[in-house]
This record gives structure tokens, C-alpha cells and sequence, in this order.
């Protein structure tokens, strides 16, 4: 069996393990420190003079939904509901709607574009 130390770097591993490096970044933390780390990963704020932040909205998100109840882009979504009412009621079919999906997204889309980055920092 081939180990580390067969290639010769048994002695590398040994200077490692006294180097006062090793140590210290290996060496067992302060527990004041580890509750310090859990209380701020876990959300609880130990600062009460810390502002608590908004959450962000996707200001896309905000503008697909406009434009697809814009009147350009409801033709599009009557086909893809038509399409969808008409591939459910079959049992078995080959039939798909991806070419009214396509359609419905790539008028949202361009609709989108146009505003998008005026909404954007």
C-alpha cells in the first residue's frame, strides 16, 4: 500500500504538524467566537444598533407581469391556454404547446426589454 510517507514526505509531514502555523489555524476556537458566527449566519443580530434589511424585488419579475397582461401580449396567452385546455382533456397525445409557449415568452420578453434597464441601478 503507498502512502505519503513511501514517497518521502513523511518528514514534510512531520515539520508541518510542529510548525507553530499548524497550530494556531488548527488549534480549538473560542466558543464566545463560534456563537459570534452562528448567531450571524443563522440571521439572529447581536448588534440591536443593526438596521434590519428590505428584501429586494426583481423589478423583471414586477414587469413580465404587465406586459403579459398587456393586450399584445393576451393573444398569445389565449392561444397557449386554448393549446394547454386542448392537450389535457387527451388522454394520450403528442401533442405540445412549446410553440405557444415560445411565442407568449418572446412577447413578454420584448416587452420587458424595452423598460427593463431604466428600472435597473
Amino acid at each position: 500500500m503507498l502512502s505519503f510517507r513511501s514517497f518521502g514526505f513523511g518528514q514534510v509531514l512531520d515539520k508541518i504538524a510542529k510548525m507553530d502555523f499548524f497550530k494556531k489555524v488548527f488549534a480549538e476556537s473560542d466558543p464566545a467566537d463560534d456563537e459570534l458566527f452562528i448567531a450571524h449566519n443563522v440571521g439572529n443580530k447581536t448588534d440591536p444598533e443593526e438596521e434590519e434589511e428590505e428584501d429586494l424585488v426583481d423589478p423583471q419579475d414586477e414587469l413580465k407581469e404587465k406586459c403579459a397582461e398587456k393586450k399584445d401580449c393576451q393573444a398569445y396567452k389565449a392561444k397557449l391556454d386554448e393549446c394547454n385546455a386542448r392537450v389535457e382533456s387527451k388522454t394520450r397525445t403528442s401533442e405540445t404547446c412549446v410553440e405557444e409557449l415560445i411565442d407568449f415568452m418572446h412577447c413578454v420578453d420584448h416587452c420587458v426589454s424595452k423598460t427593463l434597464f431604466t428600472k435597473l441601478k
